[in-house]
């Protein structure tokens, strides 16, 4: 259509029968190229391309919104055709014109043979067919002509969230179809451009046609919600009402049966640091939240924090199964660490307990600002969405989807555009995922050294699995690794054995998807323990301070490292001991030292974890007693 169809549009809305001729004849052309890619017969195409345009020049008076023409168009197009359907007499020319329409198809297909296959085409065009007519509609106008969401809602009457979902639904009945003739996922893009091409109005239309990758492509909270008509997953609205969003500052305390006394220090804002949830500079918040293995493994997370209207404030987080993306100002840097919340709250997951939120809020200062799902087991997603708007808070209800492996759906994948820049921010241990640590200190009196893996992505976890062992100057070993968590004597004999991961707790666990601050804040609160978060007056480091009866772990962390750098213990106020870590940036040279602990089947009676507060039993003499 020429740049000028809306004055052409105007003046035939006027009664001016010379230009609503020529409207009509440019409109013919586009318009039967979208009817055949939705019919492929050139009988039943001629048809509803006269009946289409018919209606035009009947009602063209009623278009209130000449830009909105094609999309007017093509909403008569496509009910006239839907009607037809609908007529015993269209049931009945289908099956008579079946053989009819393959002559003509041929014809046209006669000069693109050199684009495609013969039997590439059947099997395309055979699974365009078998789309139920809205399906073809929307890819259609979204692939060929190019058309927004918005014009092609208007198009078919519908709201714009409707017609994303319609899309995802589109595509993933075709896919269906293609993969009943052998063709992978991948193969989707390539068939609607084998499809744009066969139906193309010439030769030279049809050797010029391409599909940008991005119009394929939906908003995340539509995809999921088309994913769910699907049999490969399941979606369900998690009835837990809205969720209250807190914009208070924290003020982390401690009860007053605690031991510590100081008052936290709050961080600012900084360049790596995530607006916290609520702040005023979040209006329109959406997290994701991916569990691979269920609510108590790893969590992947996809964040998108948007400022108020008429701002340009935007940030995107994607923490995957390889590496933590921030997107903002054009820019994406990878960083070594995971997000966290600049007012040091812990950062809450919409699979805690009740029990565990409100236990947390009890010593971060932090309202619950996310409401518990109940979904559990394996590829669980869940998204939660709120916007602030007038001083009011209104939230979606939070989605819970099941899916085999979320991380390979295009809307968990990062959707900057190609040309963003790329800058990597990570040092050789985060690049590489995962690194070996040795740990030096005494502990009551008594030297203690070990040695250990520590994975940094999800991903690495599965390669590289975490292990630790440490060893006391008496001869005492503890071990946690495939076996699980041993102590033994110094003849190495097990002495007790407790759950795979309980020496784990209370370290660096990184590859869990949280950072470690949080990790250690969420091990003490599954524990009951106390706890407090001050921010270190250099500005990188924070202080958790883990407080149990008489006993306090104090925790010195680097938050653009994510790593602990150093554990203290004090008994009533007493030092009682320290651990120092020291990560490997290089694994050059002799590493005889890091051979992990092997499988073993010694077998004795599998004692309760009690979680970081292993530490505390260390330190009292008491593990493994």
């Amino acid at each position: 259509m020429q740049a000028n169809y809306i004055e052409l549009v105007e003046k035939a809305r006027r009664g001016d029968r010379q230009s609503l001729n020529q409207l009509a004849a440019v409109a013919r052309e586009r318009l039967r190229v979208y009817v055949y890619r939705l019919t492929l017969k050139e009988d039943l195409t001629q048809e509803i391309v006269q009946e289409s345009l018919l209606e035009m020049c009947r009602v063209l008076g009623k278009l209130k919104q000449t830009d909105r023409f094609w999309s007017w168009l093509y909403g008569i197009a496509t009910n006239k055709l839907h009607r037809h359907h609908r007529t015993e007499r269209a049931l009945k020319k289908a099956a008579a014109s079946e053989e009819r329409r393959r002559g003509p198809l041929r014809e046209r297909q006669g000069g693109l043979e050199n684009l495609v296959s013969q039997e590439l085409k059947q099997i395309v065009s055979k699974a365009m067919q078998k789309l139920r007519t809205r399906h073809k509609a929307v890819l259609v106008m979204r692939c060929y002509d190019g058309m927004s969401y918005a014009e092609i809602a208007d198009s078919m009457g519908c709201s714009e969230f409707s017609t994303r979902m319609l899309f995802v639904r589109a595509k993933k009945s075709l896919q269906k179809e293609l993969s009943r003739n052998g063709f992978g996922k991948g193969s989707l893009l390539a068939a609607l451009v084998v499809f744009g091409k066969m139906t193309a109005p010439s030769e030279a239309a049809a050797a010029q046609l391409t599909i940008p990758v991005a119009a394929t492509q939906v908003g995340v909270l539509a995809g999921l919600a088309g994913m769910a008509t699907t049999k490969t997953a399941i979606v369900t609205a998690a009835a837990v009402g809205a969720v209250a969003i807190g914009t208070a500052t924290t003020t982390s305390y401690l009860g007053q049966d605690a031991r510590v006394d100081n008052p936290p220090v709050v961080a600012t804002v900084g360049g790596h640091v995530a607006t916290p949830l609520g702040a005023p500079s979040a209006a329109h918040e959406k997290f994701w939240y991916f569990f691979p293995e269920g609510p108590d493994g790893p969590v992947m997370l996809r964040a998108e924090l948007r400022g108020a209207a008429g701002t340009a404030s935007q940030q995107q987080r994607l923490q995957d199964d390889r590496a933590n993306y921030c997107y903002q100002d054009d820019s994406v840097s990878i960083n070594n660490h995971r997000m966290w919340l600049s007012d040091l709250s812990v950062m809450r997951l919409p699979t805690d307990s009740r029990a565990m939120t409100s236990f947390l809020s009890r010593f971060d200062g932090k309202l619950n600002d996310v409401q518990p799902v109940s979904g559990r087991g394996r590829g669980l997603l869940v998204i939660v969405e709120r916007q602030e708007q007038d001083g009011q808070v209104r939230a979606t209800r939070p989605l819970t989807v099941r899916h085999s492996n979320v991380l390979e759906e295009d809307y968990f994948q990062s959707d900057w555009s190609a040309g963003t820049t790329m800058v990597d921010n990570r040092d050789a241990m985060h690049a590489r995922e995962w690194t070996y640590l040795r740990i030096h200190g005494r502990i009551s009196g008594r030297d203690v050294a070990g040695s250990g893996r520590i994975p940094f992505t999800y991903a690495a976890s599965r390669e590289q699995g975490p292990w630790l062992r440490l060893t006391v100057a008496d001869g005492t070993t503890l071990v946690d690794g495939p076996s699980g968590a041993i102590v033994q004597d110094p003849n190495g004999s097990a002495t007790a054995r407790y759950p795979q991961g309980t020496f784990l707790r209370g370290m660096n666990r990184p590859w869990m998807g949280l950072h470690v601050m949080d990790t250690v804040r969420r091990d003490a609160a599954e524990q009951r323990a106390a706890f407090r978060t001050e921010l270190m007056g250099n500005g990188r480091d924070v202080r958790v301070t883990v407080v149990h009866e008489k006993m306090e772990l104090i925790y010195t962390i680097d938050l653009e490292a994510d790593l602990i750098r150093r554990i203290e213990l004090l008994n009533a106020g007493t030092p009682a001991g320290h651990l120092d870590f020291e990560y490997l940036q290089d694994l050059g040279g002799d590493l005889d030292e890091f051979d992990a602990p092997a499988r073993t089947s010694e077998r004795t009676s599998l004692r309760q974890s009690e979680g970081l507060l292993w530490l505390v039993q260390l330190a009292n003499g008491a593990l493994g007693r």
